[in-house]
């Protein structure tokens, strides 16, 4: 086989007009910024359009505008945020009318965005909801996961009421590590009903298109933390994308990435949204990326050399096992592929 090179921008950032950010894993793990994220969006932000995507729904967009100028982005407005609240309202107007008493499993970013959508919140099924809007709030317990469970008790199908989800995130991110998303809570009123929850946020297309409408971007970026909600709603949309190895996903999971959530970029952290973005290489049987390179020899894959950066050793790696079209556990994976040395909560 000769030599196959696939040219890459300059960098991540070349010709893109709007970078889309999640928040949670890219931005900031619990109160804190995530280290270099700031710096990296703020000089971002100098020549393009900076706004953010977030599938949390705990709280309103002006809040959490107000967090973000606190660490340092400083030029952030309630209207660079989309929630998936916002996006919850567009699937709820389409079901049913303003002026309607909806259920919410929640905290006050949902109940706000309700509210100003022109309905009546009810934390109770004994109101006779119009239907259920449910998101995630550290507060949400067991009592309002049973009140869901009562309103949503007789199918759609058979004359039951919408229920809608703001996203369904398995994982959130925090300062002492990994919490329970708002996917847990969903999955707990589905096992009591039966019922699947349309969704409104990640991977969802209805948050990204409004991402996209709001900033009139021709070229954007969206940057991510997780596979399958963030990565693989960009794809779905058809944006260009960043997976940044700070917040959920590691090394083992993007080696593993279907072809539906694969990143256009890997990047360790948010500074290397600023740096030449190395072009791989095929050369018969080797993979490489910069100094880094591995070979597939059957289902041996092997390290060739690690590299002086660890992420590029992640990105050969990716990049050989993605262009063979076989899954992951057609493969002997040496360990040193999916060492972690990057930075998460």
């Amino acid at each position: 086989m000769g030599l196959f090179s696939k040219r890459a921008p300059r960098t991540p950032l070349d010709g893109v007009d709007a970078v889309l950010a999640d928040l949670d894993g890219v931005v900031y793990a619990g109160p804190g910024a995530l280290p270099y994220a700031v710096d990296s969006l703020n000089a971002a932000a100098v020549s393009r359009r900076l706004g953010y995507i977030t599938n949390n729904a705990s709280r309103r967009d002006a809040v959490v505008a107000e967090h973000l100028r606190e660490l340092g982005l400083a030029s952030t407005r309630a209207e660079d945020v989309v929630t998936s609240p916002q996006a919850a309202m567009r699937l709820l107007r389409d079901r049913v009318a303003p002026g309607s008493t909806i259920l919410v499993v929640g905290g006050d970013g949902l109940v706000f965005e309700v509210e100003k959508a022109g309905y009546v919140v009810t934390r109770s099924a004994e109101d006779a909801p119009a239907a259920v809007v449910q998101g995630f709030a550290p507060q949400v317990g067991w009592e309002q996961l049973a009140e869901a469970a009562y309103a949503l008790a007789t199918p759609e199908d058979a004359g039951g009421i919408p229920w809608i989800a703001t996203n369904t995130d398995w994982t959130i991110p925090q300062a002492r590590g990994i919490a329970p998303g708002n996917g847990t809570l969903v999955s707990a009123v589905h096992t009591a009903v039966g019922r699947l929850a349309v969704v409104a946020g990640k991977p969802e297309r209805p948050i990204f298109d409004e991402a996209v409408a709001r900033f009139a971007a021709h070229k954007a970026l969206f940057i991510g933390d997780r596979l399958d909600t963030d990565i693989a709603g960009a794809q779905a949309a058809g944006l260009d994308s960043v997976l940044v190895l700070t917040g959920i996903d590691r090394p083992k999971h993007v080696l593993a990435a279907p072809p539906t959530a694969r990143p256009t970029f890997i990047l360790g952290d948010l500074r290397e949204l600023h740096e030449e973005y190395p072009e791989t290489v095929v050369q018969g049987e080797v993979t490489s990326v910069r100094d880094a390179a591995v070979r597939i020899d059957g289902a041996d894959i092997h390290v060739v050399s690690e590299g002086s950066r660890p992420i590029d050793l992640v990105r050969a790696g990716a990049a050989a096992i993605w262009a063979t079209g076989r899954a992951i556990y057609g493969f002997r994976v040496p360990e040193r592929l999916y060492a972690d040395p990057f930075h998460r909560p």
